[in-house]
């Protein structure tokens, strides 16, 4: 709402201009920043697309947990949706499939743990016995109270 020539806060939309909002000044240009921390991280598109392709390779070779870095630093890249609106149409592929292959390690990792902590001896059977770490020591002979 402008009062005596001055314009409040809740007339602009979130991430808008004045002009968006309709009230007749001109826009300044909106520049996206690839990375959470703005102008402070990456300073070129390349560099991030190196970033974004180093952490989506590197979650191949057991270490799943970059894919969720890859997410979170580049979140303003992979929450534009659809790809095509992106102002980062090279660095989005990576984020997006490191997206996937978080998703996919956290499933299966729950689903492991659950059948371990939930399952137990009931889905194993004997087996059990020794598929479980506690017994590893009293099998060989480590503790003192036996």
């Amino acid at each position: 709402m402008e009062r005596g020539g001055e314009v409040d806060e809740e007339s602009n939309p979130l991430g808008g201009s004045r002009a968006a909002a309709g009230l007749g000044v001109p826009a300044t240009p909106f520049y996206a920043w690839p990375t959470v921390d703005g102008q402070l991280g990456l300073e070129s598109e390349d560099k991030a697309v190196e970033y974004a392709r180093r952490f989506f390779f590197w979650g191949f070779f057991c270490l799943p947990w970059l894919w969720a870095v890859n997410c979170f630093y580049f979140w303003p890249a992979l929450r534009g949706w659809p790809a095509t609106s992106t102002p980062f149409p090279r660095l989005r592929p990576y984020i997006v499939r490191s997206a996937l292959g978080f998703l996919v390690f956290t499933v299966l990792l729950a689903s492991w743990a659950l059948t371990f902590a939930i399952g137990g001896e009931q889905v194993f059977g004997p087996a059990w016995n020794n598929l479980v770490m506690y017994n590893v020591a009293r099998k060989l002979d480590l503790t003192l109270w036996n």
